[in-house]
């Protein structure tokens, strides 16, 4: 399949997630990476922008009754840079995961632009 965007990972966050997962789990994420890599349109279900923060999404994953996330956000609107990603247990997505996705979102921007 095509890809229509790149997707990395920033610092080793999302790894350290990843590889603490089942491999049913890894499978499952490896998946929604594929689908924001290839579909051009991504469906809400699988990518939801965080409305606190402008310009992070969540990547969703979900297995039976489990749920995973994975932050992420575009740069330059066909590179997409994973954050971190947690166990999802509360209804609600925890602040500090927000928060720690945020800090790195900022980070990213700024050692690009010390990189110029």
């Amino acid at each position: 399949m095509e890809k229509v965007r790149e997707v990395i990972d920033y610092e080793n966050h999302f790894e350290d997630f990843l590889v603490k997962q089942p491999k049913k789990v890894q499978d499952k994420i490896f998946k929604i990476i594929e689908a924001i890599e290839t579909l051009e349109r991504i469906p809400k279900s699988y990518l939801k922008s965080i409305e606190s923060v402008k310009g992070l999404f969540e990547a969703r994953i979900q297995l039976a009754s489990n749920i995973w996330r994975v932050f992420c956000f575009f740069d330059k609107g066909k590179l997409v840079i994973l954050l971190n990603g947690f166990t999802k247990k509360t209804q609600k997505t925890p602040k500090k995961e927000i928060e720690k996705a945020k800090r790195l979102m900022e980070k990213y921007y700024s050692e690009k632009k010390k990189k110029r």
